[in-house]
């Protein structure tokens, strides 16, 4: 199985899952519960196969930490694949971070001239 499609497995096998223990705790058989989960991962797949999704991180205090450890070991070295597959996150999503954070903070690629102004 190629990456990408086990990913595809492994989130429709989440949302399975989420689905039936949800069903579960509204009171649903756990045998009926189940055939909901894969009905709505069947009816997912059915109608948003072949597009491309991201789903984005909602923690803004997370993703700046995150944001600057990105940066750091991009400046460090780190290929865009390496840092795409360690954070999870696609190449073109890891670009638009590394641009955002740049037009941010100007001082990641140059050193103040005189120090800190005070």
């Amino acid at each position: 199985m190629k990456p990408m499609e086990a990913r595809r497995a492994e989130l429709l096998e989440h949302v399975a899952a989420r689905a039936a223990a949800t069903a579960v705790d509204l009171g649903l058989a756990s045998d009926l519960a189940d055939q909901v989960g894969a009905a709505v991962a069947d009816a997912l797949a059915d109608d948003f196969g072949g597009q491309v999704l991201s789903f984005p991180k909602d923690c803004a205090y997370r993703l700046s930490q995150r944001d600057r450890a990105i940066l750091e070991a991009h400046r460090r070295g780190a290929s865009l694949a390496e840092l795409a597959h360690q954070y999870k996150i696609t190449d073109r999503g890891l670009r638009m971070l590394l641009r955002r954070a740049e037009s941010r903070d100007r001082d990641l690629r140059q050193q103040q001239l005189f120090g800190n102004p005070q």
